[in-house]
């Protein structure tokens, strides 16, 4: 699954691919932005996704497998394993949820760039 998700995130515009924490950590970006950050070598998988607060909330109580963001601002970021009994289409539009909060905070040239 996760080498699925990371195709459906290339595959958004504008992402990137890179390891700015070094070799152990793939970040997603767009337009400079992250929104998506995983360990491929981590057991379980999982990955990191910004959410909504309130989200970030309802999606804990209601999945074992969602929780506060590892590393991250517990406010707004979830870390969401991929094997944990979440549908993979509800990952895949947690997914874009965070790619879309994070275009929602980009300049306005580049979210018009991103049509």
């Amino acid at each position: 699954m996760l080498e699925e998700l990371i195709a459906y995130w290339m595959s958004l515009p504008e992402v990137e691919e890179g390891m700015p924490f070094g070799a152990d950590v793939l970040v997603y970006k767009v337009c400079g932005k992250m929104f998506a950050l995983t360990d491929p070598q981590r057991v379980p998988t999982a990955v990191n996704l910004k959410c909504e607060p309130d989200r970030a909330l309802e999606l804990r109580d209601q999945y074992e497998a969602v929780k506060p963001g590892y590393h991250m601002s517990k406010k707004h970021w979830n870390t969401v394993e991929i094997d944990g009994g979440i549908p993979d289409a509800l990952i895949k539009e947690m997914s874009l949820d965070s790619y879309q909060l994070v275009v929602k905070g980009l300049k306005k040239t580049d979210r018009e760039r991103l049509g």
